[in-house]
């Protein structure tokens, strides 16, 4: 046993291997693997082995891409099988709902280069004729991938590592981690056999290692334990059964016909394949519950659960409908293990929240597929700084550390588990587990018909339906096209453009970083000027890489004192990066102190033409007449103002292009402060807003927005800010900044879309037949009256005039790109005086 190594590598499943597998190829040569049993012994020996390439994510069809193509070279490095049946993945639909979810899967799948092609159902039927397809609408069909033997691409990309020096190890538990400033050590304990259980030895190591990457599995809460963490990553029951022989698939295939492709009936929430003359049926049902909730049981090996057949007699039943001529035959085996699943389904791939070199690779529900890209990017995260794509979408902080609970993980789990087979709406709200962190004004919205959105665990308004709007009324409302909520976020939308509106934003993350070394720490973590006293800056914290990290608003309170405002979906990313670039800065100019004052304060974006006369009949102040405009109040500043009886740090700035400020309370002042609003703005036609129609107004402005053209894969020159970039003074990342140059470059198009339909930002960008790019969000703008978009293209076509085409709904629509701001790109809206 080696005793001190660059990187260790905790789990021996595929996600593991392919960790210490892919850090050995891009140079770690110090790199160990400890598995508590055999390798293999985790949820890998009991996958299904499939390789589903459909993912509405971006950065993970990036990850199943990788490892899909990954997989078929490793027999020829290894010389191991890694048993890849590449027979397809054909993914039917019974409806026309679910032939535009995969049309809107396309536009990811295109702009990833992912191949694939739609089936109609005769072409279905000519080629596998066993499948029925009277009922079916149509298919979508991935010729490059299919299914693959868990256990065998395993012990391929073992063998892979241990070829590129990696030491990999049996038989060894951990039982603590304890961090020394440059280094973990890790505490090991040898497992023996016993009785057919795995138990612990009196033989115990410390293991040094710069670097620990925990790719446990199922065992992901005891790791969070012995981390001090909080994870959701809590494995559901997965059930799948295999049949005897079917004859009719036997003689199908004694006429030399090919294996079936992976048959996925979204519809009926199944997938099935072929598995030695008959059929593997695994459902994705309703009521499959969460397991080891608390840390998996010392006697729990590779063992299973009891079957639960009532559970998935339905879904039985449908592929007996689908494949007529499985009713006959008999079962032969079945399968029920645990596989970790996460609130969102996606894992958990990134840093730890507050820690150093310790590295998360958990909570993967569909590890097989993930596994070989997982372990790539990962990498190139660890050696390089940055991964090749952008990772925030996979991060372990998404889910905070201050709220997360176990009865949130599991409920969430148990829903994203029963969701795999769901339609995936770009305009999902999935409803477990809410309400759960609400502002003040939650109730006061909801009787005024809001409809909430789930963003780090706070209830937003995403639009105000019907005052007498049923339970169910946003679940009908959704659409891939223009769902049914679509009026009235139009009308929200107008209102601000003609009236006045009121947005709830109190999900912002919110910081203060105080003291005399505050500046100093600032102005190297940001790349823009900072603002004098009472003024405000929109900046950039960069990356190792120069690409953008996060978004602030910083406000400056007093010469060593700041206020920053970041997305709110984004809330403990955005600290921890923030608290470990302070500790990495140190003190040597100075103290200074970094707080989350995010619960503490509140915030109302109030915006519109009337916005000033509305918010005029309440200030308090010796010359009310003046204290809002111009000479007293400027665009970009800050002033604390009184509200009736509440206090206001009051920012002059509005996301949405109009005349505006975003009024900060105290939070426990918010429903004060919500019903004051309201009674005053009646007679200003103040109408609440919600976040879609806020998202189709920054756009009309050009206003780039994190986590879409913001990002660890751009650079802020790349998104065309640099008026936001200050290039006189030194700051983090600048150097890597200007070495990458501009790759793209984000543009505006307004779009002549179909009538029925709006881009959601994911789509396909064309010059003549050659794709150019992609957008990165989509919308509908009042102001012309046309869909419209923001994206990345070729920085020669990222000029006013070009004129290109989007993919939409499998077709290609004209588009131009626009100067940016196309609404009032003098900002004289926002500007104007009273």
């Amino acid at each position: 046993m080696k005793t001190e190594v660059k990187a260790l590598v905790v789990g021996g499943g595929a996600v593991g291997t392919s960790i210490a597998y892919h850090l050995a190829r891009a140079g770690w040569s110090d790199v160990m693997l400890l598995e508590r049993d055999e390798l293999t012994a985790g949820s890998t020996w009991h996958a299904a082995g499939l390789l589903p390439y459909f993912n509405m994510s971006y950065a993970t069809t990036h990850i199943h891409d990788y490892s899909i193509k990954f997989y078929k070279t490793l027999e020829e490095e290894t010389g191991l099988d890694a048993g890849f049946f590449v027979v397809g993945n054909l993914r039917m639909a019974q409806t026309q709902a679910r032939m535009d979810e995969y049309r809107l899967y396309s536009a990811t799948a295109e702009t990833c280069d992912v191949p694939h092609e739609f089936l109609t159902p005769a072409q279905i039927k000519e080629r596998w004729p066993l499948v029925r397809t009277e009922d079916l609408l149509g298919a979508l069909f991935h010729p490059t991938d299919g299914y693959i033997n868990p256990a065998d691409v395993t012990m391929a990309m073992a063998k892979g590592a241990r070829q590129r020096g990696v030491l990999i190890e049996r038989k060894w538990q951990v039982d603590g981690y304890t961090w020394h400033g440059d280094h973990w050590q890790v505490q090991v304990t040898k497992m023996a056999e016993r009785g057919g259980n795995l138990v612990p030895t009196e033989e115990s190591v410390v293991i040094r290692a710069e670097h620990v990457v925990t790719a446990t599995g199922n065992h992901a809460q005891r790791t969070a334990r012995m981390l001090g963490l909080k994870t959701p990553a809590i494995p559901v029951e997965h059930q799948y059964i295999i049949t005897e022989p079917d004859p009719a698939l036997v003689a199908w295939r004694a006429e030399g016909n090919p294996q079936h492709p992976v048959l996925r009936d979204a519809d009926a929430k199944w997938y099935v394949r072929e598995e030695r003359g008959g059929w593997i049926l695994g459902p994705y049902e309703r009521g499959a519950p969460a397991c080891f909730r608390y840390g998996v049981p010392d006697s729990f090996r590779a063992d299973l659960f009891p079957l639960d057949l009532e559970r998935i007699e339905e879904d039985y039943m449908s592929m007996i409908h689908r494949i007529p001529t499985s009713e006959t035959v008999g079962l032969k085996d079945d399968f029920n293990g645990p596989i970790c699943y996460t609130p969102d389904g996606n894992p958990l791939l990134g840093p730890a929240p507050g820690l150093r070199n310790m590295w998360l690779a958990e909570g993967f529900s569909f590890g097989i597929t993930a596994a070989g890209g997982a372990g790539y990017y990962l990498a190139q995260l660890m050696t390089e700084g940055e991964a090749a794509i952008d990772m925030a979408s996979l991060d372990p902080k998404r889910y905070g550390q201050d709220w997360m609970t176990t009865d949130y993980a599991v409920t969430k789990n148990e829903e994203a588990y029963e969701h795999v087979f769901i339609l995936h709406h770009p305009d999902e709200e999935r409803p477990a587990a809410r309400p759960l962190r609400t502002a003040p004004a939650y109730e006061r919205q909801k009787a005024l018909g809001a409809q909430f959105g789930h963003v780090n665990g706070w209830e937003r308004p995403n639009y105000y339906g019907p005052l007498d709007a049923p339970e169910h009324f946003d679940h009908d409302a959704r659409s891939f096209r223009r769902g049914g909520w679509w009026e009235y976020a139009e009308a929200e939308a107008r209102a601000i453009r003609e009236t006045v509106g009121i947005i709830d934003a109190s999900a912002f993350a919110k910081h203060v970083v105080k003291g005399p070394g505050a500046t100093a720490f600032l102005d190297h973590f940001t790349c823009n000027k900072l603002p004098k006293v009472g003024r405000i800056n929109l900046t950039y914290a960069l990356s190792v890489k120069g690409t953008t990290r996060t978004e602030y608003t910083i406000v400056r309170l007093a010469e060593d004192e700041y206020y920053l405002v970041s997305a709110g979906a984004w809330h403990a990313y955005d600290e921890d990066y923030l608290q470990k670039a302070a500790e990495d800065f140190g003190m040597d100019h100075g103290w200074f102190t970094v707080q989350d004052v995010t619960t503490q304060w509140g915030v109302y974006a109030v915006a519109g033409p009337n916005a000033r006369a509305l918010l005029q009949g309440l200030v308090r102040d010796a010359e009310p007449e003046t204290v809002l405009g111009n000479k007293r109040f400027p665009w970009l500043s800050m002033r604390n103002i009184e509200l009736g009886m509440c206090p206001v740090r009051a920012i002059r700035v509005a996301y949405t292009g109009e005349l505006g400020w975003e009024l900060h309370f105290p939070m426990e002042m918010g429903l004060y402060l919500w019903d004051q609003l309201m009674a005053a703005g009646a007679a200003h036609g103040l109408k609440p807003v919600g976040a879609r129609a806020q998202n189709w107004l920054r756009q009309e402005k050009s206003y780039r927005a994190f986590g879409t053209e913001l990002g660890r894969d751009a650079t802020p020159l790349e998104a065309d800010l640099p008026r936001f970039v200050d290039l006189s003074k030194d700051f983090h990342g600048k150097a890597a900044m200007e070495a990458t140059g501009i790759r793209s470059k984000c543009c505006t198009l307004l779009i002549d879309g179909p009538a029925d339909a709006d881009p959601w930002g994911r789509e396909a960008l064309y010059h003549g037949d050659t794709r150019v790019g992609r957008l990165t969000s989509g919308g509908y703008s009042v102001a012309f009256g046309k869909s419209i978009g923001m994206g990345y293209v070729r920085p020669e076509l990222a000029v006013p005039g070009t004129k290109l085409l989007v993919r939409m709904m499998g077709d290609l629509w004209p588009a131009e790109v626009v100067e940016d701001s196309p609404y009032d790109p003098a900002n004289a809206r926002i500007r104007i005086d009273g």
